[in-house]
């Protein structure tokens, strides 16, 4: 490889896809040039772009770099490193499959596609002795990925969690800067460009699983797709819920957490109450953060920009410089899960929880849901009750229990008949209990 800045050989690239972060990481690698060639020793060019319709007149790039036939940039020798940015399994999984068998590097954003098929084709880059990064696919410009399989090296990871979509986390900020509702929350996100027009991915938590199920699998070295994570998502959140966590000093944010349990592992997204001097409870808007705790490292916060076209951009262009400058991939590129390990039951995990219950406001009530959880040895550790007409509501926080008893109890209440609505329970995250 040439001494960084002698830019003594030129390195065609491909470009599956050409949206908002395809057409921005065209100009990053026109308009950073001499950036890229100064650290790798390289200079770039995008030599063809994959479309759907070509004859769609775009102002970015030139017209005759545009093709609707991926075999030519498959077929093409000169081209030695393709980034895929068409999104969903297919046909980016048979793109990529089909690049990675002709030895040429690949770098992807596609998260939805790792978690379900990153084994396989971590394994194929590793056989064929090439490379596909991924830096994008996670947290934005955050470069968590580069962190986890190049400085965690020997960290001994334990757990991986914190806040990994930006329009989730947008939805709960609003709604407890401004008292606003689920619905209008979601439309001021959708309006200010940080939720889809159809956002039932993020908001399911199916989004920040896919992620989880990535930084687990390279955290922990083993083998964690998406069917892996059990999600919950922020759907059933209402303004009450968040008034109430104000009321208790906390606040909702939705998590993933990635942990392991002797030698067994646990990943999953759901709402979760932090307290407010929580460093993740300080992280707003569209912003995303990551702990990584390990034996060796004690505790590293990561934050910074979740999601836009431009910072995925910018991830998208570093793996790009990190091919190019590592011409022979190593220890390091190799992500391939080498650990089998079993999961750990969700109902074995200690967690310590929030309900709000909607319940007929008469004598006894209360006595009686607290000796439900008191015959599954679930303790109060406090409650809030309050009229709301001829209903009341009971706000209650339980001391950490293993999760099994408490949804067996959950379920006994969920029966009673002063039970108004269906119990929905969020978890509260402090130093006795998950993380």
């Amino acid at each position: 490889m040439a001494a960084a800045g002698s830019s003594t050989h030129r390195i065609s690239i491909g470009l599956l896809g050409f949206g908002t972060v395809g057409s921005n990481v065209y100009n990053l690698i026109n308009n950073q040039g001499i950036e890229i060639a100064q650290a790798t020793g390289a200079s770039v060019t995008v030599k063809k772009i994959l479309v759907r319709d070509v004859s769609i007149p775009r102002e970015d790039a030139p017209q005759n770099l545009f093709t609707e036939n991926f075999e030519e940039i498959l077929e093409d020798p000169e081209i030695s490193l393709v980034v895929e940015l068409i999104g969903g399994i297919e046909p980016a999984f048979d793109y990529i499959t089909s690049l990675l068998e002709r030895g040429k590097a690949v770098v992807t954003a596609n998260k939805q596609l790792l978690s379900q098929k990153g084994f396989y084709l971590f394994r194929l880059a590793r056989e064929k002795k090439t490379q596909i990064r991924f830096e994008a696919s996670v947290a934005g410009a955050i470069p968590v990925i580069k962190v986890l399989r190049e400085s965690m090296i020997a960290a001994d990871l334990t757990s991986v969690y914190g806040i990994v979509n930006g329009t989730t986390n947008f939805i709960l900020t609003e709604m407890s800067r401004t008292g606003a509702k689920y619905g209008d929350a979601l439309a001021n996100a959708q309006e200010w460009g940080y939720a889809e027009a159809d956002p039932t991915e993020d908001i399911s938590g199916k989004d920040a699983a896919a992620k989880m199920a990535i930084l687990a699998s390279i955290a922990f070295h083993a083998a964690v797709s998406l069917e892996d994570v059990a999600c919950v998502g922020i759907e059933h959140i209402s303004s009450l819920d968040i008034s109430y966590a104000r009321n208790l000093d906390l606040t909702i944010k939705l998590l993933g957490v990635a942990k392991l349990y002797g030698n067994k592992i646990n990943v999953r997204v759901y709402p979760a109450l932090l307290k407010k001097d929580h460093p993740l409870a300080t992280v707003s808007g569209a912003y995303n953060a990551v702990f990584l705790k390990g034996n060796a490292i004690d505790e590293i916060m990561l934050s910074g920009p979740g999601a836009g076209g431009m910072e995925t951009a910018s991830a998208v262009v570093s793996d790009i410089a990190a091919i190019i400058a590592r011409e022979k991939p190593g220890v390091l590129e190799n992500v391939a899960p080498w650990r089998e390990m079993e999961f750990y039951p969700d109902d074995e995990v200690i967690s310590k929880f929030y309900l709000r219950l909607e319940v007929e406001d008469e004598p006894g009530v209360l006595a009686e849901i607290a000796q439900v959880f008191g015959d599954h040895e679930v303790s109060v550790e406090s409650v809030i009750q309050q009229g709301r007409g001829a209903h009341a509501e009971l706000v209650m926080v339980f001391h950490p229990v293993k999760e099994a008893g408490f949804r067996e109890a959950l379920e006994k209440i969920a029966a009673l008949p002063v039970i108004k609505s269906q119990p929905r329970p969020i978890r509260v995250e402090d130093n006795g209990n998950e993380q």
